[in-house]
């Protein structure tokens, strides 16, 4: 009876792990003018082949740096997610005195707060220039700021 209800609990445990990942939330046109934060989907593309090298079993380059991405001008940031064969890429611009804030002190709760948003469905981060930003780099953004995040766990 104990192992059955150890088992149990094992189960709930994983099921509440596994959370359905949702896609990047897009702005409506007629909210583009006056929302904060403007997300734009681009038009799908094929995903690029991997190269040679890396379906040989040879080690492979850094995601980042073999991702070709399309930077718009203007985009803070750019998540892209490769999904069924097909690159969905969701250019992310903030309103003008965010962006400003965001250029500068990328490490700020709204631009974090986007970054989060485009993990969560599944996506990587890439910035203007088209360096992805990876939980590395928001590592190095935390040691920056001192954060305290409270848990409702």
């Amino acid at each position: 009876m104990r192992i059955l209800n150890l088992l149990m609990v094992a189960v709930l445990l994983l099921a509440g792990c596994s959370v359905p990942k949702e896609p990047v939330p897009i702005t409506a046109k007629e909210d583009l003018a006056s929302a904060p934060v403007a997300r734009q989907a681009l038009p799908p593309s094929p995903t690029p082949p991997l190269p040679p090298a890396a379906s040989a079993g040879a080690p492979a380059a850094t995601p980042g740096a073999t991702a070709s991405v399309s930077l718009p001008a203007g985009a803070q940031y750019v998540c892209v997610a490769d999904a069924g064969g097909t690159r969905n890429q969701t250019t992310i611009e903030f309103a003008p005195k965010v962006a400003e804030l965001c250029r500068r002190h990328p490490e700020m709760g709204p631009c974090q707060y986007e970054r989060n948003i485009c993990r969560r469905s599944g996506g990587r981060v890439f910035a203007g220039n088209g360096v992805e930003i990876t939980m590395q780099t928001e590592a190095e953004y935390d040691k920056k700021v001192m954060r305290v995040r409270f848990r409702a766990n």
